[in-house]
């Protein structure tokens, strides 16, 4: 399976799960917040998303990033050490004294924070 595109092994992943948690794709686009077109090409591999549109459907379907991550057999781990992550976020993965699921938690926390922070700032 080495050979398989990651977006697309990602989409069929997400696709999957949508389709068990019953959800049309107009749907599960509306709950995501992305567009019906782009959640189509994301789960036909067309389109790679980025790490927040990643979270915004793991939050969709009630899981996590590293979840689907791991079902679609991609290490982020090796993907985030290649990435420069901002200190507190690489502080948090780092750090093995925590669980994988608080570690995640902390995270969800963190960019909620940081995305509260964002639009305060846009505004002002």
């Amino acid at each position: 399976m080495a050979d398989a595109d990651p977006a697309a092994t990602l989409g069929d992943v997400i696709r999957r799960q949508r389709e068990l948690s019953r959800l049309s794709m107009r749907q599960f686009a509306q709950m995501a917040g992305i567009s019906n077109p782009y959640l189509s090409q994301i789960e036909r591999g067309l389109r790679a998303p980025s790490q927040r549109v990643v979270d915004a459907i793991a939050r969709s379907l009630e899981t996590s990033a590293d979840a689907l991550y791991e079902q679609a057999g991609i290490n982020i781990e090796d993907e985030a050490e290649a990435e420069e992550a901002p200190g507190v976020r690489a502080a948090i993965e780092g750090d093995r004294a925590l669980t994988p699921r608080q570690r995640r938690a902390l995270l969800e926390v963190y960019d909620a924070f940081v995305a509260t922070a964002e639009r305060r700032r846009g505004t002002q």
